[in-house]
């Protein structure tokens, strides 16, 4: 992590906004992750999450919408930057607009990182975003098939970035996506649950654990029930691997209390975790369950960490 790193994310994409700090999140490991948004900080948070470390750890700190801080918040961000600590890696996000302006103008000034994170209003762009997101796949799809997606989808930046990794996921490596295979994910969307996303992680399939996630809280499944739905697959699995191998699913149905479809299925599963990756993995979950629950300023983002990381538990080797 570079050292008095500061990163500003200008625009009011969401989606590209997430990815940005999901990335700096990702790159800064081993650091303290602390997430503020406007919304909710009060006078002093700043200043306390900035201040220097009596350890001298690495920190990032994520500052969300300073375009709509009080002039009274926004000086503590100016104090700081008046007196940058080596430890830490700031990352800000301004929407754009003229509120906030001195702000941004004084963090300008000290030449950050700077990622745009622009809405996506033009077809031309939309366009240019499915390509880039299917080239990030490695996937190949027609022009006919990129503007069936847009049609169905453009006005969400989210919906259409996740169509593209299910599609992705959905089709033969290898084939090239057609305006069929759109039809058919559109035919069979439906409503993600918490178990959807379970599978997903349990796969060990990162990026479809993400799209799922982001699916599962669109359609209103509450967090707690996606962390309930991760940590019941996990169990399975915990009783399972301690089955005899050679037992039929069948016979040990009555001793595990669970059905023979699900053994065969926790069996599949297993392939890639170890004891300690699947005690790793409660121990990550556990957190996740504190954070939504209050631990964390941003409970979807502690969400979407902890799905990252154990679904990276699961050896693919």
């Amino acid at each position: 992590m570079a050292l008095m790193a500061i990163t500003l994310i200008q625009g009011g994409e969401e989606l590209l906004a997430d990815r940005a700090i999901m990335e700096a999140a990702m790159a800064s490991k081993g650091a303290t992750v602390t997430h503020l948004s406007s919304e909710t900080l009060e006078l002093g948070q700043i200043t306390d999450a900035l201040a220097p470390s009596l350890f001298g750890d690495a920190r990032l700190v994520v500052i969300k919408e300073i375009q709509d801080l009080p002039a009274d918040l926004a000086e503590e961000i100016i104090a700081y930057l008046d007196d940058l600590d080596t430890g830490v890696h700031l990352v800000l996000w301004h929407k754009g607009g003229v509120k906030g302006k001195a702000l941004l103008d004084k963090i300008k000034k000290l030449k950050p990182t700077v990622i745009q994170a622009e809405a996506i209003k033009k077809e031309s762009d939309k366009t240019e975003f499915v390509r880039t997101e299917f080239q990030r796949l490695g996937r190949k799809i027609s022009a006919d098939a990129m503007q069936a997606i847009i049609d169905a989808l453009g006005s969400d930046m989210r919906e259409l970035s996740g169509a593209c990794s299910q599609l992705a996921s959905d089709v033969a490596v290898g084939k090239t996506i057609t305006t069929e295979d759109v039809e058919k994910f559109q035919q069979g969307r439906i409503e993600t649950t918490g178990y959807d996303v379970a599978d997903a992680v349990l796969d060990g399939k990162t990026d479809l654990a993400l799209v799922t996630l982001r699916q599962a809280l669109d359609t209103g499944v509450d967090p707690v029930m996606i962390i309930s739905a991760i940590a019941g697959s996990l169990r399975t699995l915990a009783k399972v691997s301690g089955a005899s191998r050679g037992a039929k699913s069948f016979d040990l149905a009555s001793t595990l209390a669970l059905p023979p479809w699900q053994i065969d299925k926790a069996r599949k599963q297993l392939t890639g975790w170890t004891p300690a990756s699947l005690a790793g993995a409660v121990v990550v979950l556990a957190q996740a369950d504190a954070d939504i629950k209050g631990a964390a300023s941003d409970p979807i983002y502690a969400l979407e960490r902890a799905t990252i990381e154990i679904s990276r538990a699961r050896s693919h080797g």
